[in-house]
């Protein structure tokens, strides 16, 4: 088991757009809706490359392997990565309380513990104006959740 690194930044028009943040799934039918249709249509020809953080945490396994952005064995080494993550755009957090250094270590704390038990770990902070900030760790050979998904980088399970 080991775990990879993912980040985001970007306009929260965009995070906001689910059928960018959704694998395709099953095909609608030729009678369905016109943005059905679409949806889906967009979600074939953009998920697979997009950048923007999916819904389910997951999904990230789904990305091209350039999204990663670190992989560690050991949990403690990943959530020094997010505590560093988090350091670096606190000052730029909208909101007063998630710039609160104790709340943070406690945050890197709790991500810590559930990548020990093969959980994965997502967060999100509003940055001024509109900026959205995401940062995820992705327990990966296998997932907890999403045992079928493959490692991004090619990596055997253990």
């Amino acid at each position: 088991m080991h775990h990879h690194g993912y980040a985001w930044l970007g306009e929260k028009k965009s995070f906001d757009k689910e059928s960018i943040r959704r694998p395709a799934g099953r095909a609608p039918t030729v009678s369905s809706e016109k943005d059905v249709l679409d949806r889906y249509r967009e979600a074939v020809a953009v998920f697979p490359t997009s950048d923007v953080p999916p819904i389910q945490t997951a999904h990230w396994l789904m990305k091209p392997p350039s999204a990663v952005r670190g992989t560690w064995e050991e949990p403690k080494e990943a959530g020094e990565w997010l505590g560093l993550r988090l350091a670096e755009f606190a000052p730029r957090f909208a909101s007063e309380g998630d710039r609160d250094a104790a709340r943070l270590v406690l945050l890197v704390k709790g991500a810590v513990e559930r990548l020990t038990w093969g959980g994965d770990v997502s967060l999100g902070h509003y940055l001024s104006g509109t900026v959205f900030h995401s940062v995820a760790l992705v327990t990966c050979s296998p997932n907890r959740t999403a045992p079928d998904l493959t490692c991004p980088l090619g990596r055997a399970v253990a």
